[in-house]
């Protein structure tokens, strides 16, 4: 099976051009899963339906794995598995008739607007790092990118003059306007901080710690946690909190769901629609204000 294995991920990698967050973990699924059947020696190519069920059953009880994270094991076991399908190494996929436990889905941390103004206080200009805070948690907020998105870009891929950002996911691009805010913190932060922190002119990254290298997935999450704290804020804030906020505070001030939908990217607006949850308080207010007989 190690062989098999191999040659899927080099498809993953190579043909289907999948992130290397992705295929990490598609690595780390299909690791487990093998070394299950090596365990209980199983043969991969003789693995039939029931022996998914029991290796499901064993993840939800002896693992104490969640829904949502086997779900999205068993969904790499299928892609492997159809990968095989097609390259008539088995001749049957054990989990064509599979279903995944069914998730239940947690409502997204979400903070109001006095918990946002709060939490973007929190930098300062007093130092280059305050500064490139500063301009980074506005920036999440103005624009409800996903962090890896955020610390992808290069400087090249902000307009100042037109204000916008240009985000490219995959083949995918899309333009996501900037707000004042965002936009004065950016300027700030690219002619007072960035060229100083920056050793190299090599370096494209918009976003650089403070060794002035592209700025990681765990250093923004620091950063994000470091100035909760110094907020006050009880709510467990992750980078992904931002964006669930920019959605829901754009809907409850009146905004389309499909331009929420196109500004976040989200290719099904089923996604988008979480957020309809949160919207009642905000009309609920409009309503109170503007009815005659509220």
């Amino acid at each position: 099976m190690e062989k098999q294995l191999k040659q899927f991920l080099k498809f993953l990698e190579n043909d289907k051009k999948v992130s290397n967050n992705t295929l990490q973990s598609y690595k780390r699924d299909l690791e487990q899963y093998k070394n299950y059947l090596l365990t209980n020696d199983i043969k991969y190519n003789k693995v039939v339906e029931d022996d998914i069920k029991v290796y499901i059953k064993y993840l939800l009880e002896e693992q104490n794995k969640k829904t949502s994270t086997i779900s999205r094991m068993i969904a790499s076991v299928r892609s492997f598995y159809q990968y095989e399908v097609k390259n008539k190494k088995v001749s049957i996929d054990p989990t064509e008739n599979i279903q995944s436990p069914k998730i239940e889905k947690k409502a997204p941390c979400i903070l109001t607007t006095k918990e946002v103004e709060l939490l973007l206080e929190q930098p300062t200009d007093e130092d280059l790092k305050g500064i490139r805070d500063k301009a980074m948690l506005e920036f999440a907020y103005a624009t409800g990118m996903r962090v890896t998105e955020i610390i992808s870009l290069n400087v090249e891929d902000v307009n100042l003059e037109q204000e916008y950002v240009e985000c490219k996911t995959g083949k995918k691009v899309r333009d996501i306007p900037l707000g004042k805010m965002a936009l004065s913190a950016i300027k700030e932060y690219l002619t007072k901080a960035r060229d100083i922190m920056v050793k190299s002119d090599k370096e494209k990254a918009l976003f650089v710690n403070m060794n002035g290298k592209r700025l990681t997935r765990q250093g923004f999450w620091k950063i994000i946690k470091y100035y909760q704290e110094q907020a006050h804020i009880d709510k467990d804030i992750t980078p992904h909190t931002l964006r669930h906020s920019f959605a829901t505070h754009l809907l409850q001030n009146g905004a389309e769901l499909k331009a929420i939908q196109t500004m976040l990217g989200h290719s099904d607006i089923s996604s988008t629609q979480v957020y309809m949850q949160f919207q009642n308080d905000g009309l609920n207010n409009i309503y109170k204000k503007a009815h005659p007989r509220a």
